[in-house]
């Protein structure tokens, strides 16, 4: 796959594979951002008739349109992950702030959610800051080996960054969940954004594999 990207760069176009790869990353964008939306579809029908998932209840788990937008979000996931195999991480990665704006954008016309000016600035901003990354990206460093992506694993400054993740996760999920999961919801986003950290720097050293 290279060599083609590497002919295709010289000719001043985007190879076949890093359109693959564009086309996955943007769909695997619009299945996760609709799933947001379908899945909250599914948990207001599921507080109807039971207790909300938020105070513990599980009703939503019989719940057809809680399913449909978990499978909606599994397909964007595959997506995402193969987009990878086709195209730059630093093509892939920025393009995910996409669903972000899908998301926000259906919940303002489906949800009928009213989007404030922050919100707006917010959309902005993920656009912006996609583009300037790609834009800007340093040079991709191709891995050569397993073995490479173990040496990378296994170095000091990223382990320590990772027991600090984990450290830090364990302590929101046990000791300040409990108190405070069910009135702010940066708690269960700060768990989610510390183990996301970790699981794509993973797949990143992962796919970069030739």
């Amino acid at each position: 796959m290279a060599a083609p990207a590497s002919a295709a760069a010289e000719r001043g176009g985007m190879s076949t594979d890093n359109a693959k790869g564009l086309v996955l990353a943007v769909s695997s964008s619009a299945f996760i951002g609709a799933s947001f939306i379908v899945k909250k579809m599914g948990l207001r029908r599921a507080a109807d008739s039971g207790v909300r998932a938020g105070y513990g209840g599980f009703s939503y788990l019989m719940e057809p349109l809680w399913w449909i937008g978990m499978i909606s979000m599994i397909v964007g996931e595959i997506a995402n992950f193969a987009a990878y195999a086709f195209a730059p991480a630093i093509l892939v990665t920025p393009l995910g702030a996409l669903s972000i704006i899908i998301s926000a954008a259906l919940a303002h016309s489906i949800l009928q959610e009213k989007l404030h000016i922050f919100g707006i600035l917010g959309c902005v901003l993920c656009v912006v800051g996609s583009i300037t990354i790609v834009l800007h990206a340093p040079q991709e460093r191709t891995i050569d080996s397993v073995r490479e992506v173990w040496d990378l694993a296994t170095e000091p400054a990223f382990l320590c960054y990772a027991a600090i993740v984990v450290a830090a996760a364990l302590v929101l999920i046990y000791f300040v969940v409990p108190q405070h999961g069910q009135t702010n919801i940066m708690v269960y986003i700060g768990v989610c954004s510390l183990l996301g950290s970790l699981t794509v720097c993973f797949r990143l050293k992962y796919m970069t594999l030739p």
